[in-house]
């Protein structure tokens, strides 16, 4: 019967050792540091590396890229820039060379529109879809914006945009 009383006792004086009571000024705080750091390991604006693709800037006419100023529509297929034939949006088909590419090595193609969004060709719609591959309708000012937020995750993504002055 005396062990049953002492037991308790025992219990709560190893609870107080391993567990010290703390002053109030001793008291730990939610770290906001460890709540936000998934905002402290994308920097949208400094110490992006030389070989990794940039949108800068929209012009009516192209883009700056890693500060070369490009003309007339682009292709981005990760940190690969090359130019692109469609000069309005109606010029983009399945048969064109720029989703073969595309499709091979990413799993998210950006497909800016130039000024204004536009509805899709139900045909390049499935053609994508039947590929696995997801489409994101932007327009190009937001496109090139995503892209670049993407790449710096590091994830290959796909960017076909035509230049922001494009409107049909």
């Amino acid at each position: 019967m005396a062990v049953r009383q002492r037991l308790p006792d025992l219990i709560r004086s190893l609870k107080r050792e391993l567990n010290p009571p703390r002053l109030s000024s001793q008291l730990l705080l939610p770290s906001l540091r460890r709540a936000f750091s998934l905002y402290d390991q994308i920097n949208l604006i400094d110490n992006v590396p030389d070989d990794q693709l940039r949108f800068q800037q929209y012009t009516e006419t192209g883009f700056k890229v890693n500060g070369v100023m490009y003309e007339g529509s682009l292709l981005c297929v990760g940190n690969l820039l090359m130019s692109w034939s469609p000069q309005k949006f109606s010029d983009i088909t399945p048969d064109r060379q720029f989703l073969l590419i595309s499709l091979s090595l990413s799993q998210l193609l950006l497909l800016g529109c130039g000024r204004d969004i536009q509805p899709v060709d139900p045909d390049l719609r499935r053609f994508i879809r039947s590929t696995g591959m997801k489409l994101e309708v932007l327009d190009s000012r937001n496109a090139s914006s995503t892209y670049n937020i993407l790449n710096e995750e590091g994830r290959i993504v796909a960017a076909a945009l035509l230049p922001f002055g494009t409107t049909s």
